[in-house]
């Protein structure tokens, strides 16, 4: 008998900001195979991580818990715990040959292949970072090394690693490796990209492409400079600056020509447009290779039995309020990103849904396209009948929390919760009787701190009401009741 079960190719970039893309409102990038799955599908605007770091955000996703939930609450473990179980190990169980290509990051990768959980991946192409750092067992830097260059020396070059040897394009063709193998039933690639990560080092084939001088430039007022200085004692990878000389952490480099004249920083330089120039011609390069998968499985004849799926784990400031990379904030930029899922003629074309969802959601979703029961202890919601247009896709929750618990390493971790509905935002940064309080609908880019103003202390105390109840509510159980004692 046929499975008739989707395949699903999974795609997920590290560090992307929601208004990255083209087609959702975007006309300095150039993102046309990205246009094109959000014209075949749906999008979600206002999607949310559920934390501004990388595990603890994957462990969230794919898990479809809350990272505090998990126990798992920032990089560098030592290991992932065996429970809850991934959504690709349970996938992998219900007959799904899993694949994992790029990055994983469920536990520390510090000089080291990280430590694997029960993850269900059979096919397994790693690579945590375009590093060169640990002797054996990276694939990535081995693929490099195979066709005679060498990772180290590539990413110490002004212009870039090349095109051809970016871990971007590896993470493609390994891709269309394991989705075209012969097989009988469905698949699901976990293709995770690393870019637009720091250190905004593109191809400088790519980084021609897009002149600084024509950026739009960061979110930016002087009045950040102080309000960023009252948060100085939360954890943050950069120190607030004026977004025309970012903390980037990082010696100067040599300057080479820009696009359109001029000088600009080569690798890692702090000017805020010559960062989201090179930061789009890192998006440029991640489109070129989606296009290459698509067109894979179009040639292969699969395209319309397959889900695809394109998000990110968390945005990036790049120099918004003054602030670059991230850490223990929850601007807009950091915990926004694109969610976009594309089946042809089963998916909702050109939908552009403003509901407020959570990448935890992602989860069940897969489970329920996999015809799969989604354990009650699954706190994320499907977003299925939206996806297939029977139900509103306007409205799918009240409300969307992120959470920050000691996730860096850092001498004083920091501890906050973000809550946010449909109108406001909510920052509590525990233990430092600081907070933010944002009306987007008035103030989209939270420039207008509320927290402390005597006409909104009402509201915040509300506020704080729901995001109390929605951290208890998020608690771990302990293990599943079964008997009545």
């Amino acid at each position: 008998m046929k499975d008739n079960r989707p395949n699903m190719l999974w795609i997920c970039t590290d560090q992307q900001r929601f208004d990255t893309i083209g087609a959702l409102g975007n006309p300095h990038v150039i993102t046309p195979n990205i246009d094109r799955l959000v014209a075949e599908g749906v999008a979600f605007t206002h999607a949310y991580c559920q934390s501004p770091i990388c595990t603890p955000s994957r462990a969230s996703f794919l898990t479809g818990q809350y990272a505090s939930t998990v126990h798992v609450g920032g990089n560098g473990n030592a290991s992932f715990p065996s429970q809850p179980p991934l959504v690709t190990k349970l996938l992998a169980d219900a007959g799904y040959d899993c694949g994992l290509i790029g990055k994983l990051h469920l536990s520390s990768a510090y000089r080291r292949i990280e430590e694997r959980t029960d993850d269900g991946y059979g096919y397994w192409q790693y690579s945590h970072a375009p590093r060169d750092d640990w002797p054996v067992g990276h694939d990535y830097a081995d693929w490099v090394r195979a066709r005679g260059a060498h990772l180290g020396t590539l990413t110490k070059d002004p212009q870039g690693v090349p095109a051809e040897y970016h871990q971007t394009t590896w993470c493609a063709e390994k891709a269309i490796e394991f989705m075209t193998q012969e097989r009988r039933g469905p698949w699901l690639a976990s293709v995770n990209i690393y870019d637009p990560h720091p250190p905004f080092n593109p191809p400088q084939s790519y980084r021609d492409l897009f002149d600084p001088a024509a950026m739009p430039g960061a979110h930016f007022r002087a009045s950040d400079l102080q309000q960023q200085e009252r948060l100085a004692a939360i954890d943050f990878q950069s120190q607030v600056r004026h977004p025309g000389t970012l903390d980037i952490n990082s010696p100067a480099v040599p300057r080479t020509p820009g696009p359109g004249g001029g000088d600009q920083p080569a690798l890692g330089g702090n000017d805020h447009r010559t960062l989201q120039a090179a930061y789009y011609a890192m998006i440029k390069l991640i489109d070129d290779q989606v296009g290459r998968m698509i067109e894979a499985l179009k040639v292969s004849g699969q395209r319309d039995n397959t889900v695809i799926i394109f998000m990110s784990d968390h945005g990036e400031m790049l120099g918004d309020h003054g602030l670059i990379q991230k850490g223990c904030r929850f601007y807009e930029g950091l915990v926004r990103v694109p969610l976009i899922l594309s089946w042809p003629g089963h998916f909702a074309p050109g939908l552009r849904s403003d509901a407020l969802v959570e990448l935890l959601d992602v989860m069940p979703t897969l489970m329920e396209l996999a015809g799969e029961p989604v354990s009650s202890r699954v706190q994320g919601r499907s977003l299925l009948p939206m996806l297939k247009g029977t139900v509103d896709a306007a409205h799918h929750r009240d409300a969307v929390r992120c959470e920050y618990y000691d996730a860096l390493d850092e001498p004083d971790g920091s501890f906050a919760t973000m809550y946010r509905d449909q109108r406001y935002k909510l920052t509590v940064y525990h233990g430092h009787d600081l907070g933010e309080l944002y009306d987007l609908q008035v103030d989209p880019v939270e420039f207008d701190n509320l927290w402390d103003d005597v006409d909104h202390q009402e509201l915040k105390m509300q506020l704080l009401q729901k995001s109390f109840d929605a951290s208890m509510l998020a608690m771990d159980r302990g293990s599943e009741r079964i008997g009545p004692m």
